[in-house]
């Protein structure tokens, strides 16, 4: 089974060709030297670079495979949640492709393509928990099967990837915030700012991000962070975040064996590159008895072969779409979940 996946939810234009076996091809143009002067995404602008560059990508992706489109058993792109504009071309392109080519049409889940991506690098069996982070989640969910979801626990404001780039800029590292502050913070002193972890220490596995955020403003508004001392603001941070992911980490642990027994942490989303953050949750992991998963860092950020991968894993189940199929801005895994902020939504 070979199937071309899609990617335009935010700020990345991607085209991938997957098959069962791996991946055939997969391409990524980012956009941040479009971006990079406003601070972080412009909608407008990301929508207006998805039509300008879908198209090369997809004929590249095709190439690079050594495949035409009659090798494809199906199409399959990113339909949410996310920027609706960015994620009407990519939709609309797949569509296209699906009535001139007769192909199955499988609308994505953004989250969902980055919650099974590690069963495309790794053996990884249905049950497992899932910790999905990210710039726009932060969530605990258990995981069955193919749209089978369970949540745990989510953020009830900030996302930590959004907090990077907020603290980032507050020190005038640029954007993306993630990268440029792991790199400084290898250079800092974690210990030298006290930092608060919220909500660490109690019960259930919600995360709050919030009012590390803002403290960290506070620090650098009263000129306590020296152009020298930035790294160690930046390794403070950093390992606040790691301490309260920790925490969560233990108590959505103890949920999982209870209800499933033994299986595997997977960590996904952006976030996930971060290597001080995946040694931490790993180390945890083993300390709960649980296997530990993540994606190559190629595969952690947006990129059209998780969401390739994704319409494999369900065209296996019989499962594709109609094609008047909508984007949706708003689409959480676990629709029985009660509403919480951010929940089901990328920014």
């Amino acid at each position: 089974m070979i199937v071309l996946g899609i990617e335009t939810s935010c700020d990345e234009t991607a085209a991938a060709v997957v098959s069962e076996q791996g991946i055939k091809s997969n391409l990524v143009y980012s956009q941040l030297d479009e971006h990079q002067p406003y601070g972080g995404v412009v909608p407008e602008i990301a929508a207006r670079t998805h039509v300008e560059y879908l198209d090369t990508l997809i004929a590249q992706a095709m190439d690079d495979a050594a495949i035409t489109f009659r090798h494809l058993d199906g199409i399959a792109a990113t339909a949410g949640p996310g920027l609706i504009g960015g994620l009407m071309v990519g939709l609309t392109m797949a569509k296209s492709i699906a009535v001139v080519h007769s192909l199955p049409l499988i609308a994505v889940n953004h989250l969902e393509a980055h919650a099974l991506t590690p069963r495309l690098t790794s053996d990884v069996k249905f049950p497992y928990l899932l910790l999905l982070v990210s710039g726009g989640h932060c969530q605990f969910l258990i995981v069955s099967g193919v749209g089978q979801y369970r949540l745990l626990g989510t953020t009830i404001d900030d996302a930590p990837g959004e907090a990077f780039d907020k603290v980032a800029r507050m020190v005038g590292l640029g954007y993306p915030g993630g990268p440029a502050i792991e790199a400084a913070a290898a250079h800092g002193d974690a210990d030298h700012y006290r930092l608060p972890r919220p909500l660490k220490g109690r019960p259930g596995c919600d995360f709050s991000f919030s009012g590390l955020k803002t403290a960290v403003s506070r620090v650098v508004a009263r000129g306590e962070v020296p152009k020298d001392n930035i790294p160690d603001l930046c390794a403070s941070f950093q390992e606040a975040v790691a301490d309260i992911m920790v925490d969560r980490l233990r108590n959505a642990a103890l949920i999982y064996k209870q209800t499933v027994g033994a299986g595997t942490l997977v960590v996904a989303g952006g976030v996930a590159a971060n290597s001080v953050l995946r040694a931490r949750l790993e180390a945890k992991a083993d300390e709960m008895g649980l296997s530990f998963a993540v994606p190559p860092r190629a595969l952690c950020t947006d990129n059209a072969a998780m969401v390739a991968w994704t319409g494999i894993e369900r065209l296996r189940l019989d499962m594709s779409d109609n094609l008047d199929v909508s984007p949706r801005a708003r689409w959480p895994l676990d629709p029985n979940a009660g509403k919480t902020v951010n929940s089901g939504i990328k920014t």
